[in-house]
């Protein structure tokens, strides 16, 4: 039996913190419900966090389709929404006309900016969310050659992984006192836990930076420890005078960067091949899933069930296989 078989989600989310989140809950044995508009193809662009749920089309603004929801709200276990606060209000869905039926449902509400302050109604993405908490300026480029960060955290680490925790928390603290609550998860809020860091992580240390070899590709140097760097030293040949980096930390980037530039990526796999030094070449996608060791790990051994033989494989999911249900029909 998985820890939440028995759990019925209704899942009123599209795009992707909610419906990564419900799907976390799915992998690990919930019934999960995804509540969209007649005609929509909001879910059929999000196949990959669609598994193990079913569909339900439901106009929400219909009165008779809401009637046709009040029993699954009746024993709902949890909702997940994802509009701007209000809306749910409006369709005589808030928390409290829910909770008048059902006190023991866990209301879990996702939202960008959460559900009061004076930008809780300002509409945003990822990009803008990461923007406001300061955590891009961190590692925007430069204004000739912006980057755009390659994950989407606002959405992930402030929005998904969080609302799980929190509803798994609501739940367990329902098994003790029987009613459940209303979680106000702000992507942008949470955002803020991911500054623990300093600017050693940042690019300010030669021990934590990113090189460029003689082809193109990036050494990735994350040898923050002494008996790292030591190891790193040696293997670079770096000079002696340079290895106490806090003299001149721009001097030892430096001729770190043009050592590391004179050999190709091949080249500098093979010097640390074996040696602890924390250091590695930066794989691309396709690299890093054909990768031996996440073979190993069986991390893409699951498909999405298909006709085909083709069929890409799952998403994978942060939950200890064991939790997993696997393989599921779409």
């Amino acid at each position: 039996m998985k820890p939440l078989q028995g759990c019925l989600v209704l899942d009123f989310s599209t795009l992707l913190p909610g419906p990564l989140a419900t799907l976390l809950l799915a992998e690990a044995g919930a019934e999960v419900k995804t509540i969209e508009r007649p005609g929509s193809d909001e879910m059929a662009s999000l196949a990959q966090l669609n598994r193990g749920k079913t569909r339900l089309a439901l106009d929400l603004k219909n009165p008779d389709d809401r009637t046709r929801l009040q029993p699954l709200l009746e024993r709902a276990d949890v909702l997940v929404e994802q509009f701007r606060p209000g809306v749910m209000d409006r369709l005589g869905l808030a928390y409290d006309d829910v909770a008048a039926r059902n006190p023991r449902i866990v209301y879990c509400s996702i939202t960008g900016y959460g559900q009061h302050g004076p930008k809780s109604g300002v509409a945003g993405h990822d990009l803008n969310y990461i923007g406001d908490t300061g955590l891009l300026s961190l590692s925007m480029g430069t204004p000739s050659n912006p980057v755009i960060p390659p994950a989407l955290m606002a959405d992930i680490a402030g929005g998904s992984y969080p609302a799980v925790i929190n509803i798994l928390l609501a739940l367990r603290e329902r098994d003790r006192t029987g009613r459940g609550r209303h979680l106000d998860v702000s992507m942008t809020d949470n955002l803020f836990t991911l500054m623990i860091g300093n600017s050693i992580i940042t690019g300010g240390s030669p021990r934590y930076r990113l090189y460029p070899t003689s082809d193109g590709k990036m050494l990735a140097v994350g040898a923050l420890e002494q008996k790292f760097w030591d190891v790193f030293c040696d293997i670079a040949n770096l000079d002696p005078a340079l290895r106490d980096e806090a003299r001149d930390p721009r001097a030892t980037a430096a001729r770190v960067a043009e050592i590391v530039a004179g050999e190709t990526a091949d080249t500098w796999a093979r010097r640390i091949e074996g040696r602890d030094c924390c250091c590695s070449i930066v794989a691309t996608v396709t690299e890093a899933m054909n990768d031996p060791h996440f073979a190993a790990r069986g991390l893409f051994q699951d498909r999405r069930t298909s006709a085909h033989d083709d069929a890409p494989p799952a998403l994978p999911v942060p939950l200890d296989p064991a939790f997993k249900i696997g393989t599921q029909v779409d």
